[in-house]
């Protein structure tokens, strides 16, 4: 059983990209689960594949569902319905991979590597490298905002420091520490 290799791009920065294996009998609509994992994307949105030429220009679709708002000039093949390896025309065959189409999320996805030896240790697909950090689906927000609650629980930055009786107006607190005794630490008591 041929093992194919395919290197996704992100369209932006192709320095960020991820390496996923797969078998040539599973079906586009597992590298599309694959990708979006591999990339950390939810799986909430339409997707399409395009067979590719080395222009990148697209050709025949591959896509999730057929989409009533898409013109098509050919009726596209569907994802679950298609074999990877009956569209692998050459060794380095390119496919473009649209997620999203309303945030036009666009990978370029190649072949890079066929195998003819099967690791039986893997589970296909699987992603065997990631490079780069990947675009936040929704934008950066959301990671910030759970960093910073990360960072603020760790550090405790919500504490008040005067609530902590340091600073505080009217206490006798010398340079080493507060000259106020527990209650029931001296042996002397005063009368008042």
């Amino acid at each position: 059983m041929a093992i194919l290799k395919f290197r996704i791009y992100w369209e932006e920065d192709d320095s960020i990209y991820r390496d996923i294996v797969i078998q040539h009998k599973q079906t586009f609509h597992d590298l599309h689960l694959a990708i979006l994992k591999s990339y950390e994307f939810d799986n909430k949105h339409a997707a399409t594949f395009y067979k590719s030429n080395d222009n990148w220009q697209e050709g025949r679709s591959i896509s999730l569902e057929k989409y009533s708002q898409v013109q098509y000039k050919v009726e596209p093949l569907i994802m679950s319905e298609v074999a990877i390896g009956t569209q692998i025309a050459d060794p380095n065959q390119k496919f473009i991979y649209d997620y999203d189409f309303v945030k036009n999320w666009r990978f370029m996805v190649e072949l890079i590597h066929v195998d003819k030896v099967e690791d039986a240790t893997v589970d296909y697909p699987k992603c065997i490298r990631k490079e780069g950090l990947g675009p936040s689906q929704y934008g950066t927000q959301g990671i910030i905002d759970s960093r910073l609650a990360e960072m603020e629980e760790k550090y405790d930055l919500h504490s008040d420091p005067l609530g902590e009786g340091f600073g505080e107006e009217g206490e006798d607190d010398d340079a080493f520490g507060s000259s106020e005794e527990e209650p029931g630490s001296d042996d002397t008591t005063e009368d008042f």
